[in-house]
Formats: structure tokens, sequence, C-alpha cells
């Protein structure tokens, strides 16, 4: 074994145990083999200690990501109060999050531990590829609702629509509709799914340069990245203006009526939640920015550029990274968000969590109690 690709396992040791010239295609099962993409055909298998690694990562995340997400669905079905129009779009986004682990890493740990390659059917594979792609687009779109109605609060004030339910429900049915329309086209001959990286996954063909395969992963990356990401960008970029503006208003007026400071306690309580709130948003989209982000770029490598570079660690690992996204929301929310801090408060006391009750109506109540439909 010669080349760039196969460098990286040919150093003094790196066997692994492996007899010389075995490709990881070789560990296959047959039925699985005509899937394999002809790159991955030149690779060594990795050390088998990354198997049970990931397997051990994946049980911990999946552990997490399902305690944490059954948790916020659990706290908004027993709290009326969290019933609130904004607050249907955290809860869709928790039941994404945890349709994503329980779809995926129960497969990936399987595979993990029981020879680290996919050990289930073709269709398995990509039934496992288009269940990951509905969730994690699913989320992608709940968070750039979760911006919009965070930009249209805190931008526009008073004087925006109010979200009702209604408009709620539709920005759900949306995510789900347009996930699941993105996510079915390989099954009907536009893109396909396909193993990935050390073969014990699976995800769309990112590294086919056909027209048919190269147009879905680039429509894929613009519709499903690109466009999402703008919205949320923009969304807090006229958000951080609009507070910056507002901060700047106050200031002036303040030293003009020569005191301290223009609001009264409920105004400053109000603003404080108001920005606790946009704060676990921002947060939230970073974090999804910096999941999402290095799986998008092996996925524009692939497509455009060398794969010689693309081994299968480097394409595994962010995909690893990219599952984890379903991990960090509800504990993000759980610490950061005044009314479910505070209704785990009161479901969990010995949470360690402290937040006291508001009894003035705060920003967030704004928000998302009016026009209720």
């Amino acid at each position: 074994m010669t080349g760039p690709r196969t460098a990286a396992y040919s150093s003094p040791g790196m066997n692994f145990g492996y007899p010389e010239g075995v490709l990881v295609t070789d560990l296959v099962p047959d039925h699985i083999k005509h899937m394999i993409h002809q790159h991955w055909t030149t690779f060594p298998p990795v050390n088998p200690m990354w198997h049970y690694l990931l397997g051990i990562i994946y049980i911990i995340l999946g552990s997490i990501s399902i305690f944490g997400n059954g948790m916020v669905l659990l706290l908004f079905m027993k709290n009326r109060n969290l019933r609130t129009p904004a607050n249907y779009m955290v809860a869709n986004l928790a039941l994404s999050d945890l349709c994503m682990m329980l779809s995926q890493f129960p497969f990936f740990a399987y595979n993990c531990f029981n020879g680290g390659v996919w050990m289930f059917s073709p269709f398995m594979c990509e039934l496992y590829a288009c269940l990951g792609s509905i969730t994690g687009l699913c989320s992608i779109w709940s968070l750039a609702f979760i911006s919009f109605d965070r930009y249209n609060v805190i931008v526009k004030g008073v004087s925006a629509a109010p979200l009702t339910t209604g408009k709620a429900m539709m920005f759900i049915l949306f995510s789900w509709t347009y996930a699941i329309g993105w996510s079915i086209p390989p099954f009907f001959g536009w893109g396909k799914y396909i193993p990935e990286g050390i073969l014990d996954s699976c995800s769309f063909d990112y590294l086919s340069r056909d027209f048919n395969l190269r147009s879905f992963g680039i429509c894929i990356f613009i519709f499903d990245y690109c466009i999402p990401l703008f919205i949320i960008v923009c969304a807090y970029v006229f958000i951080v203006k609009a507070i910056v503006a507002h901060e700047k208003a106050m200031r002036d007026q303040a030293k003009k009526m020569n005191v301290t400071n223009l609001r009264s306690n409920a105004e400053a309580n109000a603003q404080s939640a108001e920005m606790r709130i946009a704060k676990v948003a921002m947060t939230n989209v970073a974090l999804w920015l910096i999941c999402w982000t290095p799986y998008a770029s092996v996925v524009v490598q692939g497509l455009f550029f060398d794969q010689s570079t693309i081994t299968p660690i480097v394409s595994m690992l962010p995909a690893l990274l990219a599952k984890s996204a379903s991990v960090y929301n509800p504990i993000i929310y759980a610490i950061n968000h005044p009314k479910f801090r505070l209704a785990l408060v009161k479901q969990m006391p010995g949470f360690c969590i402290h937040e006291e009750e508001d009894k003035s109506s705060t920003a967030d109540t704004k928000s998302v109690e009016t026009g209720k439909a």
C-alpha cells in the first residue's frame, strides 16, 4: 500500500494486529460490500481501540441526550405554564434531538462492539442514514425558528405580530416536513445512502462526482445548512445591534436627566430575563455551528476538492461531533432558561439548581403568552 492516504498507517507499530495488505473493506460482511464507495477501499483498518472508544463515547452521549431531552419534554408536559408558543418550539427541538439519539446510538454502539463495521442489512443502513438526516435537519430548522422568534421580540418589540400557538405549530410542521422532504429522495433515485468512514455508520454519498449524487449533496449543503445558517446569523446580528442601540439610548437619556438608571425594578427584571433567553439561544446556535461545521466542511471537500485527505477517522470524528449536537440543547435550557429552571426546581428540588420565581411579567412572557391560538 502506497500513497498519501495510507501514510498515516504505515509507520512502525501501526499494523494493529492485521496482516499486511488487509483493507478496511475486507472486514465488511458480503451483503453490504456493494454499498461501499471505492474511496474507502484503499484504507487499512483503523486501530480496533477506536471502535471501542467511539462506542463508549456514543453510549455516554446517548445516555446524556436521552435523559436531558426526556427531562425537557417531561417538564414541558407536566407544567402548564411552560406550554407557550415559543416553548413549543423548544420542546420540538428536544423531541428531534431525542429521536436522533434513539435512532442512531444503539446501532452505532452495537457495530462498534461487534467488529467495527456495519452489521445490519443494506436497508437498515439507508434507514439509519435517513433518520439521522431527518432529525438533524429538523433540529437546525427548529433553531432557525427559535432565533427568528427572538429577533421578532427583541428587535421589533411591541410592534411585532405575536407568536401564537398556531404559528408555532406551523413552524414545527414545516421543520419536520422540510426535513423529511430532503431525506427521502435517496430512496427514489436522487442521491444515495452508504456506509461512511470506518464503516460502522451510514450517511449520504458526498464522495461520488456524477451529476445525480453530486447535485443532491450540493442541494443538501445549500438548502439544509447555508440557508438556515443565514437566517440564524442575520437574526442575531440584528439582535445584537438592537441591544447595543437600546442600551446606548438609555444611557444617553439617563445622562441628560442626570440619573443613574431609567429602568424600574420590573423593567430591569424583564430586560434581564429577555437577555438571558437570548443568550441561551445564541449559545445554542454557536454550539450547533461548532458541532455541524466540521462535518459540512468534510462534505464540501468531498464534493469539490481533494478527497485523499478524507480518511476514515477524518470523516468519522466530525460525524460524531455532529451527533453530539443532540446532547447540549437540554443542558443549556435546563441550566439557563428561567422558566425551565423554575420548573426543574419544582419537579426535582434535589437537582442542585436554584431559581427564584419572578412575580413580575417578564419579556419572555410577552413573547410567548400573547395571542394564544
